[in-house]
């Protein structure tokens, strides 16, 4: 059985920016510690919700480190450290173990998308590169390649391969590879929308979009999981379903920057090719925010 590197919800981190574009570290660090708070069980950092793709290297170790210090073990940090370029990745994850990262999160490799031989190769010299656990992240949608169950049965027997972050919808497919693998894979949802049906099914939790706005709600339902309590698990989500989709209205994180934004955080502008929401989507954003009970 492999101990996950964190249980209940994680939040998938913005990266906020200065007007002058770079980093606002201060207000990161405001936004940090609101979060530990407030119930959030792990950082996700330099992720798809940090914005990590538009951050050149320089800047993403620099989160990178400067949030593992920040952190200073108040609870997990699971890096972004994933890449196309395998090479790349373990540069990385790497970086993220010299930093004091409790896990590196990879995404499945995009664009050149490979075979599911190629997912294997890659992530296994990944796993092998040092001793930082794995969290190998599914999001199709995104990359273009999804894993088959079989081979992250494979990649469940790599011992430093930790889990899964599970953004595919699938639940066949989840179902499946949670059947092969037992407790040699932990998974976590990536979906806020599918946090409990997921549990139910042996998850270890979320790494949350929604947790940004509302960290001790997405920290709650997991909670009501681990309890055994579903239906209230159920009902609190369902309680939240039309913020979470007005947070994915556009796509991630145009939707949460501006939520955060109008909850008062100066989380900055957002790296092209990114942009503002329109108009009619800030008005639901704001609207799913004020039902939802947040403070404007």
């Amino acid at each position: 059985m492999k101990k996950p590197v964190f249980t209940g919800a994680a939040v998938a981190i913005i990266t906020p920016f200065k007007s002058t574009g770079e980093v606002d570290y201060e207000e990161f660090g405001k936004i940090i510690d609101h979060q530990i708070a407030h119930g959030t069980d792990a950082i996700v950092v330099c992720g798809t919700t940090g914005e990590a793709s538009a951050l050149h290297d320089k800047e993403h170790r620099e989160a990178l480190a400067w949030c593992c210090e920040y952190v200073n073990h108040r609870v997990p940090v699971v890096a972004g450290t994933g890449s196309n370029d395998t090479a790349y990745a373990i540069e990385l994850t790497k970086f993220a173990a010299e930093c004091g990262a409790d896990a590196g999160l990879s995404v499945t490799p995009y664009y050149n998308k490979t075979t599911q031989r190629g997912l294997i190769a890659h992530y296994t010299a990944i796993a092998d590169c040092c001793d930082l656990p794995i969290v190998l992240y599914n999001v199709p949608s995104r990359t273009g390649v999804s894993f088959t169950a079989d081979t992250l049965y494979e990649l469940s027997k790599h011992p430093n391969i930790n889990g899964l972050k599970a953004a595919s919808g699938n639940f066949s497919l989840l179902a499946e590879t949670m059947a092969k693998c037992g407790d040699n894979l932990n998974v976590w949802s990536g979906n806020d929308d599918q946090i409990v049906p997921l549990m139910s099914l042996g998850g270890k939790g979320v790494i949350s979009v929604l947790s940004n706005v509302a960290p001790q709600v997405a920290h709650d339902i997991t909670q009501l999981c681990f309890d055994n309590r579903y239906p209230e698990a159920a009902k609190l989500q369902l309680q939240y379903h039309d913020l979470i989709d007005a947070l994915f209205c556009e796509v991630n994180p145009i939707p949460v920057k501006k939520a955060m934004e109008l909850l008062g955080w100066k989380v900055g502008g957002l790296r092209l090719p990114l942009v503002e929401p329109s108009e009619e989507h800030i008005a639901y954003i704001k609207r799913e925010l004020e039902n939802a009970g947040c403070k404007i």
